[in-house]
């Protein structure tokens, strides 16, 4: 596992302010995993990796069968950060049985006729599972604050001055209450940079097998790169909490954000002090009982 100071650096602690040119991209900008060198970074957290995702599949054994916690893990992004790929290389070693993943696209009329948590409720993870949000609920103090001439549609009500500063309530409410009813809420932004969306979107272009991951709208998008950036800084720093903390993840190298993501998952399922059902005198007497049925059959 990763040095917990090394870890603790990329948690938003509570009532932070943040601006995200602060934070790095690129963890081989860090004095230590500089001094390492590429090559040996990368087989260290590939190993890391690998390591993590087979604690992963253990802790979500015991998760499951505890049945007394849930998980849900956010994963928020600039396009081309990398989402998907975490996802599935952190999750790959998991049950599939206890582990649900939920990409929210643009809203349907019907979840526009309800609030904006509405539809993210309906997801939630039940007891002894994982829940995956790929992009969230955040989505509306971050698209709809970038492109205000939407916000009629998702709010038909003229908003107050408040407006925003309600939303952030909203959430940091909604994850209080999913905190206390035994859901672990795991928060991840995936911090690229300009320059290495630019590079990620340019072999999307030049290699047929990528071709279909563009869309003209990602370089729509790409240009309200600065107001997505403010937006995102905002958002995370009304809404990392106690009970629901962001990571702020160097995601410029794939191998880097992969390795740190499955490292704060396996540590903060560790952290739930789970532990597997305990079996009484009358269920032992049954399960010798079935024991010694099957032993003596001919």
């Amino acid at each position: 596992m990763l040095n917990p100071d090394t870890l603790s650096q990329f948690v938003v602690k509570p009532g932070s302010r943040i601006d995200l040119s602060d934070h790095m991209t690129d963890w081989l900008d860090d004095p230590v995993a500089g001094e390492l060198g590429k090559d040996a970074v990368k087989k260290h957290t590939r190993q890391l990796l690998e390591q993590n995702r087979r604690q992963l599949d253990a802790a979500q054994e015991l998760l499951y069968a505890s049945n007394s916690a849930s998980v849900l893990i956010i994963f928020q992004a600039m396009d081309a950060a990398g989402k998907d790929g975490t996802i599935r290389h952190v999750m790959s070693g998991v049950n599939p049985q206890g582990c649900q993943v939920f990409s929210f696209k643009k809203p349907s009329a019907e979840e526009l006729d309800h609030n904006f948590l509405w539809r993210h409720m309906k997801s939630l993870p039940e007891r002894g599972r994982i829940g995956i949000f790929n992009r969230s609920y955040y989505e509306d103090v971050l698209i709809v604050k970038v492109h205000p001439e939407i916000l009629p549609a998702y709010h038909p009500r003229k908003p107050t001055r408040q407006f925003w500063k309600n939303r952030y309530e909203d959430i940091n409410n909604f994850e209080k209450h999913l905190s206390r009813s035994g859901t672990l809420v795991l928060k991840f932004f995936l911090h690229l940079s300009e320059h290495e969306q630019k590079k990620r979107f340019l072999k999307r272009l030049t290699n047929p097998k990528k071709h279909w991951k563009f869309s003209a709208a990602d370089l729509a998008e790409r240009a309200h790169w600065k107001d997505y950036q403010k937006a995102y800084a905002e958002a995370i720093t009304a809404t990392s909490t106690r009970h629901a903390p962001w990571h702020i993840i160097p995601a410029d190298r794939k191998y880097v954000a992969r390795a740190m993501v499955a490292d704060f998952i396996v540590n903060a399922i560790r952290g739930l002090d789970l532990s597997y059902p305990e079996i009484t005198e009358e269920q032992l007497a049954t399960i010798e009982a079935a024991r010694k049925q099957l032993e003596n059959e001919p």
